[in-house]
């Protein structure tokens, strides 16, 4: 969805300037020493408007989180939420993900959040989605032996391309379900995650934990992704739809 073009957008990015990190390359590889009394750092890898990570922050005090974010008309309504709450162990980097080697120092996160990433439905695009194996590696770097990915999607064909990706670059995997609030809400939302799961839409969560056998950059470049696009580019749509003809399968069961 592409996010409309705030005309306020620099008077507001100044307004709730005191959460926004500047120069982040600055303080890679000395995050918590600028951070008394925060005992984890974890990275939010594309936090949109930032419900899930004010939400996230004042849960966590003992962490700081640091929410890297590419669009910064939605960045600004994060970064307001978080000065709203009066949060001071939350730090927004207007950076692409792809500087993440740039921003953190190797071993230095504890924890890794992907929610929602985009799922580059082609196949010749999948080198773009947030768990194909150079970003893992990428994250794999960041992150010390034991360290963890959280991810979470409403997108069934990306759930299931991404478990694969993890599992063949070393992650070990856990608390994986393709219905995270079957029982009722579990965890923090994003905005989506809200909105999806109002809607009917089965959300799909993993935890992924870094081992010694996890591939890092160190491994080379990984091979060229072949026959990787998803079959549904939007899978809300598709789990939506099948939820809704069981509902009605059940309605006419005698």
């Amino acid at each position: 969805m592409r996010m409309r073009k705030k005309p306020n957008l620099l008077p507001r990015m100044e307004k709730a300037g005191a959460v926004l990190a500047t120069d982040p390359e600055a303080l890679r590889g000395r995050w918590l020493k600028q951070f008394p009394g925060r005992r984890e750092l974890w990275l939010e890898l594309g936090c949109g408007k930032g419900r899930f990570t004010a939400e996230t922050a004042a849960r966590h005090p003992e962490a700081l989180l640091l929410a890297v974010e590419k669009v910064p008309d939605a960045m600004v309504v994060a970064m307001e939420r978080a000065v709203e709450r009066g949060l001071d162990n939350v730090r927004f980097l207007d950076r692409d993900v792809t500087l993440l080697p740039e921003l953190c120092a190797p071993g230095e996160a504890n924890r890794i959040f992907l929610n929602f990433c985009d799922p580059w439905p082609k196949s010749r695009c999948a080198k773009n989605r947030l768990t194909a194996p150079g970003f893992l590696r990428l994250y794999a770097d960041a992150l010390p032996e034991g360290g963890e990915i959280h991810f979470k999607t409403d997108n069934l064909p990306l759930f299931q391309w991404s478990l694969e990706q993890f599992q063949a670059e070393g992650w070990e995997l856990d608390e994986i379900t393709n219905d995270l609030h079957a029982g009722g809400v579990q965890g923090v939302m994003t905005d989506y995650e809200a909105k999806f799961h109002a809607e009917g839409v089965k959300i799909k969560r993993l935890v992924a934990r870094k081992t010694a056998g996890t591939k890092t950059t160190a491994d080379g470049v990984p091979a060229r992704l072949r026959n990787a696009s998803l079959a549904d580019a939007h899978g809300r749509a598709a789990s939506l739809a099948a939820h809704t003809k069981n509902e009605r399968e059940r309605a006419n069961t005698p």
